[in-house]
């Protein structure tokens, strides 16, 4: 077996990591295409999911920082390892699904580098963007948590902290300079509202489910405060460090996303807000104005940079608590495999293929926002099915193992606990519910498909889960192996 030896990081670095896992620039095209109704949707977001998911991670990262495997260990400790590996299952392959959403945004970014917009809606260019940044994003963690930490870490900085406050401040320029604000004008609002003439609003113009549908992808922009919840035991104390950064995690999230969003609806009318390049389109429209233009390129080159270090920030999370199933002997034993650095060689190869896979979408799909939408659907709804789970097993353990350590605990008791806990279920199975219906500010065509295609995913990725685990043999159980 190999020896292992790694680092120790520090609360701040697993809260970028955080960060970086849960806010990607790519969603503030999404929002801010709702114009001045983000503003319900962030509020509904945040209320609904990003602080229940916060606090309920918080506790259960605590009560077993010291045992590592994340949610896996977490649920497995309430309902067994059947619901415990279906949980970080649904984590990892959701993941999975997501990284072509969040690279195709890249590829938006790179299309400004290169000094040709236009590639942003190229879909044999998207589609080659993900394959070249993906591999090269598995080949970095394969070379050990130190090096993916460190990408991790200045990408959220450089790429994502750095853009978002800016892209902030010039939107605020733009509008003291008494530039006209996108959001407040009619010409800024599309589908039923602009029929009326309708001005903005900040309750959005519904006239059905499909109106919705936006909102699950927008719930899906704040999930992962618990992703890093593997990566624990490597903090100096992180019975303290863990919780402590999870609450500075989702402080950041919430401003980042909610000024960013607004300064891209500022600028860009909503009806030409490309949802892979609209964080770009924003920047140009602005840098232009201010005869910055020649700075377009290396924000580009920033905004790309950033998503690749959200990526890197998952590529190891999840799939470390695949490999803690696999030495649980839940998969089969080559899943354990391990390098000499300790990080998941076979697991990581499957994933760079299955992402492989999905990247053709943007091959043959002519609509590239609809396929980045498609595949943001099917991944909220395997997502939300693990937070369904995780919510579940925090409310089970506070009953059933009340003196289990806690070092922090939601407040109010168990009646605190389950308070929190069924809002955040409420809103969970709410996004659920709308994210199978397409949406009704995209081209879908056949809704039909589009809904089956959702269905299917969550069908057999779910359904995958529970055959491999009824699968599983006793001699599975066994000591990792080194590569």
């Amino acid at each position: 077996m190999a020896t292992v030896t790694r680092k120790r990081i520090t609360t701040l670095t697993l809260a970028l990591m955080t960060v970086a896992a849960v806010v990607s620039l790519r969603g503030l095209p999404m929002m801010a295409k709702e114009g001045l109704s983000m503003i319900f949707y962030i509020l509904f977001a945040s209320i609904m999911f990003l602080i229940p998911a916060s606090l309920v991670a918080a506790e259960l990262g605590g009560a077993f920082a010291e045992q590592g495997g994340g949610v896996y260990t977490w649920i497995k400790a309430a309902f067994g390892s059947r619901w415990g590996f279906t949980a970080i299952w649904l984590q990892w392959i959701q993941n999975v699904v997501w990284y072509p959403t969040v690279l195709a945004f890249a590829a938006g970014a790179l299309a400004y580098l290169f000094v040709e917009p236009q590639l942003a809606d190229n879909g044999a260019y998207t589609g080659a963007v993900i394959l070249v940044c993906y591999w090269g994003a598995t080949l970095l963690t394969l070379a050990g948590t130190d090096i993916a930490s460190r990408v991790t870490k200045y990408g959220v900085l450089l790429g994502t902290v750095l853009p978002g406050a800016l892209i902030i401040l010039l939107g605020l320029a733009w509008a003291l300079q008494g530039n006209p604000i996108m959001f407040l004008e009619p010409s800024g609002i599309t589908g039923p509202a602009a029929a009326s003439g309708a001005h903005a609003r900040l309750f959005p113009h519904l006239t059905g489910l499909g109106g919705a549908a936006f909102l699950a992808g927008i719930i899906l922009l704040f999930a992962g405060v618990e992703v890093h919840a593997v990566q624990a035991t490597e903090l100096e104390n992180p019975a303290r460090d863990f919780p402590r950064a999870m609450f500075l995690a989702a402080g950041i999230i919430f401003f980042l996303f909610t000024l960013g969003s607004m300064a891209v609806a500022v600028v860009v009318p909503a009806g030409k807000i490309s949802l892979t390049a609209g964080l770009m389109q924003a920047f140009r429209q602005i840098l232009d104005t201010f005869h910055l233009g020649f700075l377009t390129p290396f924000i580009g080159l920033l905004v790309s940079f950033g998503a690749i270090g959200g990526v890197m920030s998952w590529v190891g999370g999840p799939s470390r608590g695949l490999l803690e199933t696999a030495k649980q002997g839940e998969i089969p034993p080559i899943m354990a495999k391990v390098n000499k650095r300790g990080v998941q060689v076979n697991i990581l190869m499957i994933q760079a293929a299955i992402v492989s896979l999905l990247a053709f979408l943007y091959f043959v799909m002519d609509n590239v926002s609809l396929a980045f939408f498609l595949l943001s659907a099917m991944t909220v709804t395997l997502y939300l099915v693990m937070y369904i789970l995780m919510y579940a097993a925090a409310v089970k353990l506070r009953i059933t193992r009340p003196d289990l350590p806690r070092t922090y605990k939601v407040p109010g008791g168990s009646a605190g606990l389950c308070a929190v806990a069924g809002v955040g279920l409420v809103g969970v199975c709410f996004s659920l519910l709308v994210g199978f219906f397409p949406p009704s500010n995209l081209p879908v065509g056949n809704p039909a498909l589009y809904v089956g295609l959702v269905a299917a995913g969550m069908v057999v990725f779910v359904g995958l889960s529970l055959l491999i685990h009824a699968l599983r043999r006793p001699e599975w159980k066994r000591p990792e192996t080194s590569a």
